[in-house]
């Protein structure tokens, strides 16, 4: 447990600290810009729902829930340096768990104004539990609504009597900032398997899973294979932990630490039980200011050799790093996830970008250090990123799973090999044309026993990371290529006390970006044509295997083409043309899912979807 024991406090945090607009090297590089809601299109007159295409879609509307509760009403108008808003929560009554599923829902309203887009968190007990951020304003109004699989944090959601504190902080009202936002908050409680779809066939299941009218294709899907594949959401068969504990700061200014160089390492002292058998570090982070397009940022001789006022330096390789102690136990390098105001607003409107409604975490085994964790004094879990610029909001969720059959656990980290990372860099530039080029690659293996109740079990780890990076300057810096590639393998093995391989899993990620950028000086004093093409994805394979023969394959990709140009004057944007594609596919061993969906100047253009029982693609 910490050394100061946190209070039961529920705390639900929407804070909005977008960064201050920094000047860049030139109009071409990546930055953020408001839609000016000036002179609205006549057809602008219908309320626009904002959606981020995700895999697979939970419900929409709840499928016979047991219970849920609405645990925040309100209206946040000019809240920026308010204190958050607060209000009690417990349990719903006569719906006690254990509870097969819960889910949160945060939906928002925002009245025919304008509001820059916005960070939000949402925190239990200091525990994260949901990351997301809010489009910006229409002419005619705006709403979106987002539900996340909270279930992982059951443990967190038996106590009553807590104090549910929400914030968020809203522009001051004037001129500009005309909008605020009217903000809902519930929980959505399911005690029966498979959120009660035993009754339900698989059109009216799809049919409530989406808001919106699609063309859909339904493929002879079983309600056995919907029920599998929805419930395959989780890469792990585990359930969830006992115990919860934050890694994060105290909630004055929000519960994330707020990194602002690479030296900057945030930390808080934890006593963990002494018969933890598995533990955890699930890792939230978002990147913004000097740092929001950390992957387009050039070298800092490149600034200084052309007396730039940009502070986007450092290059373009970050990592956040998990440290127990001071000893490194784990790193991860986010998604770039592109917030509604970035690159160009109309790109994302009314489909925001991968990630942006709801942020990825990122999970760090701890149980191979259990050796030196459990021996009940206090240490000390750090979080940092490597080469950072300010601002990085950075917080951690640590999960431990206790021996019920026991109250000391034995433990001993066996290895813990891990080659330094080998960055190469490549910078060749002449005034303000030139190219870089960053390539990175390590591997890491840990191991460690844990002697439990339930047996001695070794779990071996095998982590591979590989980084590219490319940056192309050209036209005396009016144009701005970038491409970047992350791949990512994880290796878990589990084995018995004498040797022999029980179980093993493989999760392979892939978050290539790439974006072109070109500008013109506008026809007008002081603005500027930019034209701007995105491509971003992600790809996730994981697969286990038991020693039953038992096998488990999850395979999904989520991509995004976005193409347009704008007209900028002080950051705002006059006027213009966006358009986004985006294809979504997933796919396990009950059924395959996919989602067509395409998107220009506000309007959606497509929103085809399909179920089938037998994969179009192959493993």
């Amino acid at each position: 447990m910490s050394s100061s024991s946190p209070s039961p406090i529920l705390i639900i945090f929407i804070i909005s600290t977008f960064m201050i607009n920094i000047s860049s090297s030139s109009p071409d590089s990546p930055d953020r810009y408001l839609k000016s809601l000036t002179n609205p299109p006549p057809s602008s007159t219908i309320p626009t729902g904002s959606i981020e295409v995700t895999k697979p879609p939970p419900p929409s509307n709840p499928i016979n829930p047991n219970c849920s509760i609405l645990l925040l009403q309100n209206d946040f108008n000019n809240t920026l340096t308010s204190p958050p808003f607060t209000t009690l929560y417990s349990p719903p009554v006569n719906c006690s768990g254990p509870w097969n599923k819960i889910f949160l829902e945060y939906s928002v309203s925002s009245d025919d104004g304008e509001q820059d887009d916005r960070i939000s968190g949402v925190w239990l007990d200091g525990v994260e539990i949901l990351r997301t951020s809010t489009p910006q304003g229409n002419p005619s109004g705006s709403f979106w609504k987002i539900r996340k699989d909270v279930s992982r944090y059951s443990s967190l959601f038996t106590q009553s009597n807590l104090t549910l504190s929400v914030m968020l902080e809203s522009e001051s009202i004037d001129d500009w900032f005309t909008g605020f936002y009217q903000v809902n908050v519930s929980l959505f409680y399911y005690q029966d398997q498979d959120l009660n779809l035993t009754k339900i066939s698989s059109v009216e299941f799809i049919e409530q899973v989406e808001p919106l009218k699609l063309n859909r294709k339904l493929g002879g899907l079983s309600e056995t294979s919907i029920k599998g594949m929805y419930n395959a959401g989780a890469f792990s068969n585990e359930t969830s932990p006992d115990l919860i504990i934050p890694v994060s700061d105290n909630g004055g200014e929000g519960c994330w630490f707020r990194i602002k160089n690479e030296s900057d390492i945030h930390s808080k002292t934890i006593q963990i039980p002494q018969n933890t058998r598995k533990a955890v570090l699930e890792i939230y982070v978002s990147a913004h200011g000097n740092d929001e397009f950390w992957y387009s940022n050039v070298p800092n001789a490149y600034i200084e050799s052309n007396h730039l006022s940009s502070q986007r330096g450092n290059g373009a390789f970050r990592q956040v790093i998990a440290t127990v102690d001071g000893v490194t136990v784990g790193s991860v390098t986010p998604i770039p996830v592109i917030f509604s105001g970035g690159i160009n607003p109309l790109f994302w409107d009314p489909v925001v970008a991968i990630g942006a409604f709801n942020l990825p975490t990122y999970d760090v085994d701890l149980t191979p250090f259990l050796g030196f964790l459990l021996d009940g004094k206090n240490h000390s879990f750090g979080l940092g990123v490597a080469y950072s610029k300010s601002v990085w909001l950075v917080n951690a969720n640590l999960h431990i799973w206790l021996d019920h059959g026991s109250d000391i656990v034995t433990a001993k980290s066996i290895a813990y090999e891990t080659s330094p990372m080998q960055l190469q860099n490549q910078t060749q530039f002449r005034t303000l044309d030139g190219q870089f080029k960053i390539e990175g690659q390590r591997k890491t293996e840990y191991s460690g026993w844990v002697n439990s109740s339930a047996g001695n079990f070794t779990t071996r780890i095998y982590d591979e990371f590989k980084f590219k990076n490319e940056i192309k300057i050209s036209n005396n810096g009016k144009d701005k290529e970038v491409e970047q590639k992350i791949k990512l393998q994880t290796e878990v093995r589990i084995e018995n006390d004498v040797g022999h391989e029980i179980s093993k899993s493989i999760i392979s990620r892939e978050y290539p970006i790439k974006m072109k950028i070109s500008t013109l000086p506008g026809a007008e004093a002081d603005t500027f044509v930019s034209t701007t093409d995105v491509s971003h994805s992600t790809k996730e394979k994981y697969t286990r295997a038991l020693s039953s023969n038992e096998q488990i394959q999850i395979e999904s990709e989520n991509s995004q083409e976005s193409n347009g140009w704008m007209i900028v004057k002080d950051r705002s944007v006059l006027s213009g043309s966006g358009s986004t594609s985006q294809t979504l596919t997933f796919k396990d061993l009950n059924g395959f899912y996919s989602r067509v969906v395409s998107a220009s100047n506000g309007k959606i253009l497509q929103d085809d979807s399909t179920l089938a029982s037998v994969s179009p693609f192959s493993a």
